[in-house]
């Protein structure tokens, strides 16, 4: 079964991750003269500071501080708010007790008149 909860919490981390090391990116930068390079440093970046982020802030083992640091490259804003809406426990998805009944279905008393 897949942990919904988990994720949100580790995108969750991961958007923090993800404003700090956009910052660190975008005041060194300019030491690279082309996107190739800003990329795979970008990621070298993201990987490393989020293992050092997982390690220090959090209880998180080694394996999911990586996932944290390529969530924080893709994109964890774009992710968490792609999810959003979906990452309710099936749980709470079966427990609602709310039932829909189309138009025609109903019946008002003014039509029996």
């Amino acid at each position: 079964m897949l942990k919904l909860d988990y994720l949100q919490q580790l995108l969750i981390v991961a958007i923090a991750l993800s404003v700090i090391t956009c910052a660190f990116i975008q005041k060194t930068k300019r030491y690279f003269k082309s996107s190739k390079y800003l990329s795979i440093y970008s990621f070298f970046v993201n990987m490393l500071v989020g293992i050092l982020f997982c390690i220090t802030f959090t209880n998180v083992d080694f394996p999911t501080s990586l996932w944290i640091g390529l969530f924080s490259f893709i994109g964890a804003d774009t992710i968490y708010r792609t999810l959003e809406g979906k990452l309710s426990s099936y749980k709470d998805v079966i427990n609602k007790n709310t039932v829909t009944i189309p138009k025609e279905n109903i019946i008002n008393e003014e039509d029996e008149k």
